[in-house]
């Protein structure tokens, strides 16, 4: 089984991107949804959240206030780093048991999505890497409209992450995603298709089913 890296930063796209290669039949694991099945009520990680930043973080539902918790943590790296030490191993398991049973299915490609596969170092194991990019000023107006946050605050989330500029630099591919939908899939089409050649998949495999 072959797996690959698809990155970029918070409202680059990323999702769009693994949603076209979903359509082509490859398996996406992503690191945003495992890192939520990670602090789902009753958790080992959501208790130790609550320990280290307050019962505040967690409503009556049980679930975790995310919004609360980015709130915090954006603006001051040490928490952030405090709920990474939590949360990254957690995920870590969680992505080794869905694609071991991923290459038991006999899959030969699978795309990993981790929105800080640089900034944990993943890039050193998980190659090829795929960086999906927007302007800045397009990133920031996705998260806003996606999280209901101001622009301040989208830009903050913005400038945690290691500058895009940077990932594109060490990428293997890279999509740009500031224009027309249509655009976006025909390079990420194209991006799969030179994977495939790449790693000695058949293309076939992977041809488009939606």
């Amino acid at each position: 089984m072959h797996l690959f890296g698809l990155t970029g930063s918070i409202g680059s796209g990323k999702s769009v991107v693994a949603a076209r290669f979903s359509t082509h039949g490859v398996p996406v694991v992503d690191a945003d949804v495992l890192a939520r099945q990670a602090v789902a009520p009753g958790s080992p990680a959501l208790a130790r959240i609550a320990r280290m930043f307050g019962s505040c973080m967690i409503g009556t539902d049980g679930q975790l206030l995310r919004g609360r918790l980015a709130a915090l943590v954006f603006a001051d790296p040490d928490a952030r780093a405090r709920l990474e030490k939590i949360v990254h191993p957690a995920v870590r398991a969680l992505a080794a048991q869905r694609l071991s049973d991923l290459e038991a299915a006999g899959e030969a490609l699978v795309c990993y999505e981790v929105p800080l596969l640089f900034e944990v170092g993943l890039d050193a194991t998980l190659r090829p890497v795929v960086v999906v990019r927007a302007a800045e000023r397009t990133c920031i107006e996705r998260v806003c409209r996606r999280d209901g946050v101001g622009a301040e605050e989208a830009r903050a989330r913005l400038k945690a992450q290691l500058p895009l500029a940077q990932k594109a630099s060490r990428a293997d591919f890279v999509i740009d995603n500031d224009g027309l939908l249509a655009e976006t899939h025909a390079q990420a089409d194209r991006v799969l298709a030179a994977l495939c050649r790449r790693l000695g998949v058949r293309p076939a495999r992977y041809a488009p089913r939606a």
